[in-house]
């Protein structure tokens, strides 16, 4: 049986432990407030430039840009985005999770990876799959000019044709205690609203003509580079939120458990020095009458 010496270490320890837990949790809800008004302003912004790109593509006609060419998905591109850190619950088991499905499912087209997040890294790092590339420290502030970095490797690689579709895996922020693991295919490109398998689109404006200064191939040169680095860009703010949201809800709950944890130590060692002075005051009264 366990002294009340050691129960008292341990309901210290567990009092340590609860202080750590409880700080983070409070450290969470700071950056998560940051990170919420970061993505619900990306949010938007990536509709708007969606819809703009669907709408000069549908005015472009037969264009050849090579973002919009469609080929057989024979290499396939996934950029899994994961967190810095952990101890926020199954955040990031599920995206690893999920990007291993994905990858045993599409075995057969050459499935290639450029991880955005350091628990994703080192996850992927054990598995026999193929890195392109990795970037680290990406989701703790996301910010566009590190997107447009990111999105001219992806362009790179389309392009040369050395990968056919891209496709990204990220947790979209949904609420504090929830989050939305989503699947987008990045590249191609598609010319129809109603097939881009993206975020929701507002109601289409194919029926308004629009005065575009420069040709509508002209735009789209500059557009389509732009409209995949938001895209990244919004996929690492709705992360960075998701993570925060979860760090504070498992943090909260540690704390929770640790104090019903010290609450079960101080009633179990309040039972143990209550069966010690029974026992004491039973040898002596047992002494006494010994000696009686």
């Amino acid at each position: 049986m366990a002294t009340q010496l050691d129960i008292k270490r341990r309901i210290r320890s567990v009092k340590n432990t609860q202080q750590i837990t409880r700080a983070m949790k409070f450290v969470a809800a700071a950056r998560l407030r940051r990170a919420q008004e970061r993505a619900f302003a990306a949010r938007p912004f990536a509709r708007a430039v969606t819809r703009l790109v669907h709408s000069v593509a549908a005015r472009a006609g037969e264009s050849t840009h090579p973002l919009l060419a469609r080929r057989p998905e024979k290499r396939i591109l996934l950029l899994p985005v994961s967190g810095e850190r952990g101890l926020c619950g199954a955040f990031n088991a599920n995206v690893i999770r999920r990007t291993l499905e994905f990858l045993r499912e599409h075995t057969q087209q050459e499935p290639s990876l450029i991880v955005l997040g350091r628990k994703i890294r080192d996850a992927m790092r054990k598995q026999r799959w193929k890195i392109v590339a990795e970037h680290v420290d990406v989701t703790m502030k996301p910010d566009l000019s590190r997107a447009g970095e990111i999105a001219a490797e992806v362009i790179s690689l389309y392009e040369s044709s050395e990968v056919d579709a891209v496709y990204v895996v990220f947790n979209e922020f949904k609420s504090v205690l929830a989050q939305n693991l989503k699947l987008e295919r990045l590249l191609p490109i598609d010319r129809d609203p109603a097939g881009a398998g993206n975020q929701p689109e507002p109601k289409a404006d194919a029926g308004i003509d629009y005065l575009y200064e420069q040709p509508p191939a002209e735009i789209l040169g500059r557009l389509l580079p732009r409209y995949v680095q938001v895209q990244l860009f919004r996929a690492l703010a709705e992360s960075a939120a998701a993570e925060h949201a979860a760090r504070m809800t498992a943090m909260d709950s540690a704390t929770n458990n640790a104090g019903e944890l010290i609450d079960k130590l101080t009633l179990y060692m309040n039972k143990v020095r209550q069966a010690a002075i029974t026992k004491e005051i039973i040898e002596v009264v047992s002494g006494a009458a010994s000696a009686a």
